[in-house]
């Protein structure tokens, strides 16, 4: 299930896409055999609709990536990360309620408006 607002991003990629990008993104480190990933994944689908042009959505496969979940302390997956200015300003491990994230996304898009 893809999305427009869902970006695929690769070691070679993060930098620019990630940490480089105008706004907050939504980096989730995922696995195609992690269970829990999987069913995150129309939660990720809801809130890159719920919030369009305001955050970024990414996804990175820790298997075919492996320098930056490491890079960031990613020990399991799912974990969600939200950068802001190449920061990070928030994170989840596990399979978060999709309240917890929102709140997550919303508390640092009210500080970016401010």
């Amino acid at each position: 299930m893809s999305h427009p607002n869902i970006i695929p991003v690769t070691d070679a990629s993060f930098d620019t896409q990630v940490l480089g990008a105008e706004g907050p993104v939504l980096v989730k480190f995922e696995a195609d055999w992690c269970g829990p990933c999987q069913a995150m994944k129309p939660m990720i689908h809801d809130l890159a609709e719920q919030y369009g042009d305001r955050l970024t959505i990414a996804t990175v496969d820790i298997d075919q990536n492996n320098r930056t979940p490491h890079r960031f302390g990613v020990r399991g997956v799912p974990t969600v990360i939200l950068f802001d200015k190449g920061q990070i300003v928030g994170q989840k491990v596990g399979l978060p309620r999709k309240a917890d994230l929102a709140g997550l996304i919303e508390s640092r898009l009210s500080q970016s408006a401010a």
